[in-house]
């Protein structure tokens, strides 16, 4: 999985007069571009989301697959493949930099992008007057955000807990939306802190969130760090309830967190009904149903329905996402006035040892 910036691991409505005048394209010419890192240090994620999409989407003759590079310069060239190829519609996307480089040029060519991997809005996009039609699959740190204020205001309304983070943006914007959605509920911290993250001793941590009094801890920061906090902390014989958001499932095989872990994460393609029929046929394929094979599965799924739903109605394409309900294996899928999913498929989860689990209510 990724982390930070490459973590950063679908939009509004296009008010540009020159956007809604473009016709949709025929049936003959509908062409979906994909934009996935098939180089570099995140090819294993690109290579999931390629088979994702190509199960969902037989015809892959009309499937223009292009290598990002999880890079500014390889979503250029990304952008400027699509552009040549005359796609209807793009996919993909799974790194900031990428999306950031191709968005002018996409745009320019009123190609609408459903991105299936990067969660907050580009520096383009926050400069723009209009919203660009992008369309985002993930959720974004808002809605995690909101997640974790709900379940932690119930769980830890009597304890006394503590919110820390690793200092980088990701983690201090994680930790500072948690806190402020804490607060919102009358609800004070005994200790905040930003720690020095990637160590395999976190017992100085440990001994001041014990000064402190903090029973539970908030840690906006990866798997790695939980895991050593945890660590220590049973060194020191000190009970330790530890919560994260999504960084935490990132874990890596060799890393073992404490079953006093919870994490507030989207739920697995293991915990989703509608994604079981999915699971099954890549099982018997021999393939491991990860997150972005199921993301690249989804995003296909609702490209091709939006572009049928186009013909149908000879409307644009992004008019089509902005406005209808798309039937996926990540379950009924809408997209609000900002591009990003109406609704909030985070859920609590527990490590139960192996993996994190959902906390049934």
């Amino acid at each position: 999985m990724m982390s930070g910036s490459a973590k950063a691991l679908i939009i509004v409505s296009f008010l540009s007069a020159t956007f809604h005048v473009a016709a949709p394209a025929r049936a003959d010419e509908n062409k979906i571009g994909i934009a996935a890192p098939l180089s570099g240090s995140f090819s294993m994620l690109g290579e999931q989301l390629i088979k994702g999409a190509r199960q969902a989407h037989p015809n892959t003759a009309s499937l223009i697959i292009a290598d990002d590079s999880c890079s500014a310069e390889g979503g250029k060239q990304a952008a400027d493949i699509f552009i040549k190829e005359n796609v209807s519609l793009v996919t993909g996307f799974l790194c900031s930099e990428a999306l950031e480089a191709a968005l002018p040029l996409l745009q320019q060519n009123h190609i609408p992008v459903l991105s299936s991997g990067v969660q907050e809005r580009t520096l383009t996009e926050k400069r723009k007057p209009a919203s660009l039609p992008v369309f985002r699959l993930s959720t974004g740190m808002e809605k995690e955000v909101a997640a974790i204020g709900s379940a932690l205001g119930s769980l830890w309304k009597q304890e006394a807990f503590a919110v820390i983070d690793d200092g980088t943006i990701e983690g201090r914007e994680l930790a500072a939306g948690v806190l402020h959605a804490l607060k919102e509920q009358q609800l004070e911290p005994v200790f905040t802190d930003t720690y020095r993250p990637g160590l395999d001793n976190q017992s100085a941590l440990v001994s001041r969130l014990r000064r402190a009094g903090a029973s539970h801890v908030f840690v906006g920061g990866q798997a790695d760090d939980a895991a050593a906090i945890a660590h220590s902390a049973q060194s020191l014989n000190y009970p330790l309830i530890i919560a994260g958001g999504s960084l935490l499932n990132t874990a890596a095989p060799d890393i073992t967190l404490s079953t006093d872990t919870y994490m507030v994460a989207p739920l697995s393609p293991d915990n989703l009904k509608s994604a079981q029929d999915f699971r099954q046929t890549m099982i018997g394929k021999g393939e491991i149903v990860e997150t972005t094979l199921t993301a690249g599965f989804a995003s296909l799924q609702i490209a091709d329905q939006a572009i049928a739903r186009a013909q149908e109605k000879l409307v644009p394409i992004a008019e089509v996402l902005n406005s209808a309900a798309f039937e996926t294996v990540l379950g009924t899928i809408r997209f609000n006035q900002n591009g990003m999913r109406s609704d909030n498929p985070n859920r609590l989860h527990r490590f139960n040892g192996q993996n994190f689990a959902p906390v049934e209510n």
